[in-house]
């Protein structure tokens, strides 16, 4: 990030701000978190400064250590607000979920929508900010969090009387699903018809799950004694 993002004495020692009423202070934090979602997609982690946030948001740069301290600071809660708000938007759909197909068939259009939106941009810019702003990482952690904690509700449900959770660790797919969504979105952008083929990919895996569901109990169980014998060597 540019020499601009280092942080500003505290507000105890700097002249700040006239007080504003707590709605007002409010309405900038607002300003400032939007500000930073859409520097971010627009300009990438590296043009990411206090000067670019609070262009994009329309306010003076020194309210962005007024109201966050750091640049760092506001980066982390903008990329947890805006993850909490686009996980909010797909709740109600998440919950409605009944197999490993619908999941999947489901991610890929919501793929296309937060590609749209550009959230998935958001944290694939603070991943990539981590790697070396070591200070962004937790950041980045806990905005993917929420979509992790989100898929491993619907995978610990769909996958529940299923061959394959007998050999599957839920919270870890549900880690490997939300990063391949990530990683995808990267990809996306040097090579889209792979990115199609890799989705694909998932969809098909999707469609071998659903027809072991369908075997019998005998065949299922031998399945299940065959996926754990694997699973032990």
């Amino acid at each position: 990030m540019n020499a601009d993002a280092t942080p500003a004495p505290t507000p105890a020692s700097t002249p700040a701000p006239s007080p504003t009423s707590g709605t007002k202070r409010g309405d900038t934090r607002t300003k400032l978190l939007e500000g930073a979602l859409r520097t971010l997609t627009e300009q990438g982690i590296a043009r990411t400064s206090a000067r670019t946030i609070a262009t994009a948001a329309g306010v003076n740069q020194a309210l962005v250590f007024y109201h966050f301290g750091s640049v760092d600071e506001l980066l982390g809660a903008a990329c947890h607000h805006g993850a909490e708000q686009r996980v909010s938007r797909y709740r109600d759909r998440l919950a409605a979920v009944t197999s490993l197909a619908e999941l999947l068939a489901f991610g890929r259009e919501m793929h296309a929508e937060e590609r749209a939106a550009g959230q998935v941009a958001v944290l694939g810019q603070m991943l990539a900010g981590a790697q070396t702003q070591p200070r962004l990482a937790e950041a980045a952690r806990r905005g993917l969090q929420l979509w992790i904690d989100e898929i491993e509700q619907v995978l610990a449900r769909v996958l529940t009387g299923s061959p394959i959770a007998d050999l599957t660790d839920t919270p870890g797919l549900a880690r490997a699903v939300a990063a391949s969504f990530v990683g995808l979105e990267l990809y996306e952008g040097v090579d889209q018809e792979g990115a199609g083929h890799a989705l694909d990919a998932l969809e098909q895996l999707a469609v071998l799950a659903s027809v072991l569901d369908e075997l019998g109990p005998l065949a299922q169980r031998a399945v299940r004694r065959r996926l754990r014998h694997t699973g032990r060597n």
